[in-house]
């Protein structure tokens, strides 16, 4: 053989071989009937088609489906005559919000749990949530202390009593020797800049009513007093040390469930009770003047973080006040009883009444309930809840989706308050492998395609009669000019129709039933 042609041969064959790696599948296990996950070990991950475009006249489509798809990629072309079945416009002159991004929660257990994986099996998890050839989530929520995610009950400043000026402050093992080192290595493997958000559970005991660190109590005293400017002082302190750890924060919640935490039924739960009104007042008195005087006032303060069915009293009380607005960004919010609360009294009042203010969801997991299961392995169903959750919140002028914790352990746990739950992403250490759930592909079908800086647009049907409209949808225009649409089918026949744009025709498909497609799609 000669040379050129040996050489022509190996180029052949490291073509094939970077193919291979561009496109993983997924190693299913099969658990009962509709319950399927992906298996990862240290040598091998199922990963994503990188994101490419043919030429206008075609589109991309990613599909997930009950059968066992995950993020398949295929492509089709456009119809410039005809269309059928429910007819969907895609309308980018029509402009709502824009989106900041999808992620999930760096919990002390969560850390723990990727920890207690081999290191290469750690690295394939990462990739999987952060990297070009996984989901690429972009925001990250983080616990400041201790959460009901934690082994122990702990603060910042444990050391000491009454330490108003906070010198025995110190950052807790659980950051400097577990959360801090992995974010690190998440931000090598992540292409898009990371938000991270910053939520505080629970108060050193000396500033709280109980004097203890768990449990639901408040802090001592009011707004304005010692007790409310040590702990405002705090939070200050907390970004200052990450900071000197290379690590800066986009937003930070005045607190996790300030109202529900409360009245939750663990009586281990960390939480410092605020009504609006204590919260309002803490913001005006004591956080919003030491965020505005420190090195950090391009952070975003959040409100609330807690469940929408607290709107719109809640935003009420603190943004209607001219002093407390002015030191506050946006609006936290929780999944937990949505179904019993109607988006239109909620998310679409708040918008009217503050649209300068964004509403981001912060907190999500299933098996939260008592009558759950806690961890139902490979749950279909569950991963339908996530993205029609995440469809209708953003339809109603939300900004982003952040799970809860990124990694459990088979049992949904574990953490020092026993209440186990759900999560995209389950870990065996026993067998150094992790298993990706439907829940983990759902997500994807938004973080993946969906870049921050996207904008909602109009995506309008043509079905008058609800009970024929089976179809959860949205759509979106990104900073690079792609066409977006989500299209999920929790109904159990597969469902014809057509997404009409003016410039490209018509893409004409069917949603399988039990399935969710992405479709992406060049306009010029």
């Amino acid at each position: 053989m000669e040379t050129r042609d040996a050489l022509g041969v190996l180029f052949l064959i490291f073509l094939g071989m970077a193919e291979v790696r561009a496109r993983q599948p997924c190693s299913p296990k099969f658990l009962r009937q509709n319950a399927m996950v992906c298996v990862c070990n240290a040598t091998y991950c199922d990963t994503v088609d990188p994101v490419s475009l043919p030429d206008v006249g075609s589109f991309v489509k990613y599909t997930t489906s009950r059968d066992g798809q995950c993020l398949e990629r295929s492509e089709g072309k456009t119809d410039a005559n005809s269309s059928s079945g429910i007819v969907y416009t895609y309308d980018p002159s029509v402009q709502h919000q824009s989106i900041k991004g999808f992620g999930g929660a760096l919990t002390d257990v969560a850390a723990i749990n990727i920890l207690n994986l081999s290191y290469e099996a750690q690295n394939q998890l990462l990739r999987s949530y952060f990297s070009e050839e996984g989901i690429e989530y972009n925001m990250l929520r983080w616990p400041i202390g201790c959460s009901d995610f934690s082994t122990r009950p702990y603060s910042y400043d444990d050391r000491c009593v009454d330490d108003f000026e906070l010198k025995c402050f110190e950052l807790a093992p659980e950051d400097t020797n577990l959360r801090i080192p992995l974010f690190h290595r998440i931000r090598a493997h992540a292409k898009r800049p990371l938000s991270l958000v910053g939520s505080p559970w629970s108060s050193p005991a000396w500033l709280r009513v109980n004097n203890k660190v768990e449990g639901k109590s408040r802090l001592k005293g009011k707004p304005g007093d010692i007790y409310h400017k040590a702990w405002a002082h705090y939070l200050i302190r907390f970004l200052e040390e990450y900071a000197k750890n290379n690590i800066t924060f986009w937003a930070l919640s005045t607190q996790n469930e300030p109202v529900s935490g409360f009245i939750a039924p663990w009586e281990k739960f960390p939480c410092n009770y605020f009504s609006p009104r204590h919260q309002r007042n803490f913001i005006i008195r004591d956080l919003g003047p030491a965020l505005h005087a420190s090195c950090h006032t391009n952070v975003h303060l959040l409100i609330l973080d807690d469940m929408r069915f607290l709107l719109p009293i809640f935003a009420k009380q603190v943004l209607g006040n001219s002093t407390a607005r002015a030191f506050v960004s946006g609006i936290g919010l929780h999944w937990y009883f949505d179904r019993y609360t109607p988006v239109g009294l909620t998310l679409d009042i708040t918008h009217r009444l503050y649209p300068d203010y964004f509403l981001l969801y912060t907190e999500a997991c299933n098996g939260y309930q008592d009558k759950d299961v806690n961890l139902a392995l490979g749950s279909w169903e569950r991963g339908t809840t996530y993205s029609s959750s995440i469809l209708t919140n953003l339809n109603h002028f939300v900004t982003g989706w952040i799970d809860w914790n990124l990694a459990l352990i088979m049992g949904g746990g574990s953490n020092f308050v026993g209440n186990h739950m759900d999560s995209p992403v389950i870990v065996n250490p026993l067998k150094d492998e992790f298993y990706k759930q439907p829940m983990f592909y759902h997500l994807g079908h938004f973080s993946k395609f969906i870049p921050e800086g996207s904008v909602r647009v109009g995506f309008k049907s043509n079905c008058s009669f609800q009970i024929f409209c089976k179809l959860e949808t949205s759509a979106f225009l990104t900073p690079d000019g792609t066409a977006v649409a989500v299209v999920l089918n929790d109904w159990f026949l597969d469902i014809p129709f057509t997404i009409s744009d003016d410039r490209v025709g018509y893409i004409k498909d069917r949603a399988r039933a039990h399935s969710i497609q992405t479709y992406l799609w060049r306009r010029s």
